[in-house]
């Protein structure tokens, strides 16, 4: 069963007001398991545009993350987190298909794994199926798997393009390799002509899970 994710943006306000907000979420994220991903940490926004702070949470399924959500739990931390920054949040369905190739020299990992994180408006449907190919050279090669591609999804604040995407690497370093490659800059004239996107690198997160 896909698993599913909270995909939050956040510009904060007030940081010393945003860290009640913080102290007040663990026991929703630990009653639905809730792990976090990407937390913070050192990015590269890449593509249009992107709030200053990025967060992945994944949940066992997307009607947990949904659930999660709606909770008491969450609904109680909630206000100190609209009293001190403004915020786009999105639950979304992850991905269970097909994979991009195993590299036959895996890239360096680290404790900390690097994420894509993209929000996309397709402008041509059957031109962009052509990128869908064409990445998945560059993505394999560099230890790219998708969390993320397309599916169900619910806005619950703000607003975000029609279509996200997340990529996890065995490193931010990877990370960012494989979007600066020659192989995806190739593919990536295929997507600019057929889409318009939003897209961040991050550093994941390595410290307590809920």
């Amino acid at each position: 069963m896909p698993k599913g994710y909270w995909l939050p943006q956040i510009d904060v306000s007030n940081p010393e007001g945003y860290q009640a907000y913080m102290a007040a979420t663990p026991p929703a994220h630990e009653k639905y398991r809730g792990m976090a991903l990407v937390r913070g940490g050192r990015s590269e926004r890449v593509e249009g545009h992107v709030r200053s702070r990025a967060v992945i949470r994944e949940f066992p399924d997307y009607q947990t993350a949904l659930a999660c959500y709606r909770s008491d739990d969450y609904q109680r931390a909630r206000p100190l987190r609209l009293a001190h920054s403004t915020c786009d949040f999105l639950i979304v369905e992850g991905y269970d298909g097909v994979q991009p190739p195993a590299p036959e020299t895996p890239p360096a990992a680290s404790a900390r794994k690097g994420y894509w994180i993209g929000h996309v408006d397709i402008t041509d449907p059957e031109g962009y199926k052509a990128y869908m190919v064409a990445d998945m050279a560059a993505f394999g090669k560099f230890g790219g798997r998708f969390l993320v591609r397309g599916g169900t999804r619910e806005v619950t604040e703000g607003k975000f393009r029609s279509r996200a995407v997340v990529l996890e690497y065995p490193s931010y370093d990877a990370a960012l390799a494989c979007y600066h490659s020659p192989d995806y800059q190739a593919a990536k004239k295929i997507r600019d002509a057929t889409s318009q996107a939003d897209l961040i690198i991050v550093e994941g997160y390595d410290g307590p899970k809920f």
